[in-house]
């Protein structure tokens, strides 16, 4: 594995007005400990208004960085008309499976001051602070009483984690009465946390399906994220990162895929993130396959492909350095032997020149060379066997955690 660093820059930026007006207080930072990419349900949009409209929806999450302080995000990116919401409700869970809390930690979120929030299309709002003992590595229920759902639903098909529907404004209940399950989250994009500390901040993972964590426990946080997110708050003086999985299943760098293009989202769901200092991106196996997919290419087209995937990976570089954030580059994993895409041989050739290319000093901020840990030293092209979920292209949980434990926790002081 090799790890190329560069020298480090700070950037500090005063703001203040005195008088009976306002001041910036530098004392307070807010910072990111959770966070998913929004999608457009399509499938879900079609029954949404009869199954969510004078419903209950709660859904756990695991946090990173702790706080006594936190704030939610709730997005509306994708609907058509206002998100109506009567209640907002954050608690601690005591059964994740059967979405069950502890009644006495259940505290109303506001936003403005106000239990109800209308969210209008294609905006997020972000709640007003709630006092909220968080403890680091923890589950959070976070229970939504909808009045209406809006035209075209938000969320994030790919949780791993249970969700609970039920009829009726039962936001307070300790456990949901004929509640129905779904692997889904919605409306939820982002948890803050406030600190008093200026160090740290939030890492932020961009990615496809192998960060997004398919093949991984529901309910197991097993994502490398969650692996990353462990290490890190293990050591004290680095319990001051939060780590932000924005993986989407499916996702391309160049060309929508299940979700917006890499380059599309950057914005909302990179840069737009709270306290976000660095971004680790391992995303590109789903371009290189989607091109032969369906039909063989030419030789040309490869080359030509080629050349505009190592591009993309340029923008999102530059993109990124122009609001002072590092980038950290992890070479794309072996996936021969995948019924998906049935790479062959020039596969695997366009594989090695993008991974040629992250690995070259002065690209990324870093590279951390996750194909020479995941990689069969005797069959480069695939996985190792204790590594692979079945299917060639996704690890299981041994190789997740393989992927999460290959970051030096160094890259983040």
């Amino acid at each position: 594995m090799n790890v190329f660093k560069a020298v480090g820059m700070t950037v500090s930026i005063g703001l203040a007005l005195t008088g009976t007006m306002w001041s910036q207080q530098s004392s307070v930072h807010w910072k990111g400990t959770w966070a998913s990419s929004q999608q457009y349900d399509a499938a879900v949009s079609e029954t949404a208004s009869e199954a969510f409209t004078g419903t209950t929806l709660r859904q756990m999450i695991h946090i990173s960085e702790g706080g006594k302080v936190m704030r939610l995000h709730i997005s509306n990116a994708y609907g058509l008309t206002a998100l109506k919401i009567s209640a907002v409700h954050i608690a601690k869970p005591v059964s994740i499976p059967e979405c069950k809390i502890d009644p006495a930690s259940n505290v109303a979120v506001t936003f403005a001051g106000n239990t109800d929030v209308s969210i209008p299309p294609g905006a997020e709002y972000v709640s007003d602070p709630v006092s909220f003992d968080l403890a680091p590595l923890s589950d959070l229920a976070i229970s939504l009483y909808l009045e209406s759902p809006p035209a075209h639903q938000t969320g994030h098909p790919g949780s791993r984690t249970t969700s609970c529907i039920a009829k009726g404004n039962m936001v307070t209940a300790a456990q949901l009465s004929d509640a129905r399950k779904i692997e889904k989250w919605f409306y939820i994009s982002a948890v803050d946390v406030q600190s008093s500390a200026s160090g740290g901040g939030s890492i932020v993972a961009l990615g496809d399906s192998i960060t997004d964590g398919h093949g991984t426990t529901t309910n197991g946080n097993d994502r490398w994220t969650d692996v990353l997110a462990r290490r890190l708050q293990a050591v004290p003086a680095m319990a001051q990162w939060g780590v932000l999985n924005q993986g989407i299943g499916g996702n391309h760098i160049l060309t929508d895929g299940i979700g917006q293009n890499v380059l599309a989202r950057l914005d909302k769901d990179v840069l737009a993130q709270t306290g976000v200092r660095y971004v680790i991106l391992l995303e590109g196996v789903n371009d290189l396959g989607g091109w032969t997919r369906e039909a063989p290419i030419s030789e040309t087209e490869h080359a030509r492909k080629v050349r505009e995937l190592i591009a993309g990976l340029q923008q999102i570089i530059l993109r990124a350095h122009a609001r002072g954030l590092k980038v950290i580059g992890a070479t794309i994993l072996p996936y021969a032997g995948s019924d998906y895409y049935h790479p062959d041989g020039a596969n695997e050739k366009d594989r090695q020149q993008v991974n040629a290319w992250i690995r070259t000093p002065g690209n990324f901020d870093a590279v951390v060379d996750l194909d020479a840990v995941i990689a069969d030293p005797q069959h480069p092209d695939r996985m190792q066997q204790k590594f692979d979920s079945g299917d060639h292209l996704h690890p299981g949980p041994e190789g997740y955690k393989a992927i999460g434990d290959a970051f030096p926790l160094a890259l983040f002081q």
